[in-house]
């Protein structure tokens, strides 16, 4: 048989690609929403209540135009499980359908995560939190480095390492990008802000744009600058001698006792790594 998916072109390896590239068998019938379950790995946790709404009034005029894609479930015998569509099946759901046109697939966890991913970045689905959660679960559980989730994604390593490191944001700031109430522009200047949270609530209380938040936090590390050059200038020099040399910006806070906190500030998780081996390689 014709491999329906095989001609055609997405992003990165793409949809359509992955499906190629897997035994698929594609089912003409439909079957049953109530076997159906949900993806285990879905990367989507949040749903416009009001798109869904929309979706759901299109398929009670037209029905569902595209197959949801699902495998076997590997837990629930005679079920299937999701693998792209959750948006169509709860829409379908709400909507009184009781079968769905679906696609059965032939995959393994990391295939269902891989499409998963695929189809929501794709249709941009995603918020950038559930972005970078699927980013940092592609590389936690099944092995990935940044440079194979750069390929795979076809969007640029830095943009991978950017996306993985806004879940080092408090929790706080985190609840606010996933509920659409900070912008991922804003977020990725607050990566790394030991006031990040006081700095997120007057963004959002003020409406700053972007700019006006660059600007906003300018002003106040040039008011810190001013407070570091008040400091002993062999503890200045200490610190852009270590900085120099490791490639990361170091600070050290010693107090009239000589006790005090030494601080590294990376910019990546490479740099992350590599501070982590020299202490493990030296003590």
């Amino acid at each position: 048989m014709i491999n329906p998916f095989k001609s055609k072109k997405g992003l990165g390896r793409g949809l359509s690609s992955l499906i190629g590239d897997t035994d698929i068998k594609v089912s003409n019938d439909k079957i049953s929403i109530s076997l159906i379950v949900p993806n285990k790995n879905q990367p989507r946790k949040f749903f416009e209540k009001e798109a869904l709404i929309e979706l759901t009034n299109s398929i009670k005029e037209r029905g569902i135009i595209q197959p949801l894609i699902v495998r076997k479930s590997d837990d629930q015998d005679d079920k299937f499980e999701l693998i792209a569509g959750e948006r169509r099946w709860q829409a379908a759901q709400s909507a009184g359908l009781h079968e769905v046109p679906v696609v059965v697939l032939e995959a393994d966890n990391l295939k269902s995560l891989e499409l998963a991913i695929i189809e929501n970045v794709q249709r941009k689905d995603l918020n950038s939190i559930e972005e970078a959660e699927s980013y940092k679960k592609l590389i936690e559980k099944f092995g990935y480095d940044h440079d194979k989730v750069s390929k795979f994604i076809g969007k640029s390593r830095s943009h991978i390492s950017n996306s993985i490191r806004l879940l080092s944001l408090p929790e706080k700031i985190i609840e606010l990008i996933r509920n659409n109430k900070l912008t991922q522009g804003h977020a990725k200047i607050l990566v790394g802000l030991e006031n990040a949270t006081f700095l997120a609530e007057k963004i959002i209380k003020k409406k700053l744009s972007v700019r006006q938040t660059e600007n906003l936090i300018r002003i106040l590390k040039s008011g810190s600058k001013s407070k570091y050059k008040s400091k002993d200038p062999n503890v200045i020099a200490t610190e852009n001698d270590l900085t120099e040399k490791i490639g990361m910006r170091v600070i050290l806070n010693n107090k009239k006792n000589n006790n005090g906190t030494i601080t590294f500030t990376y910019k990546s998780y490479d740099q992350l790594d590599r501070l982590i081996n020299v202490i493990k390689k030296n003590y």
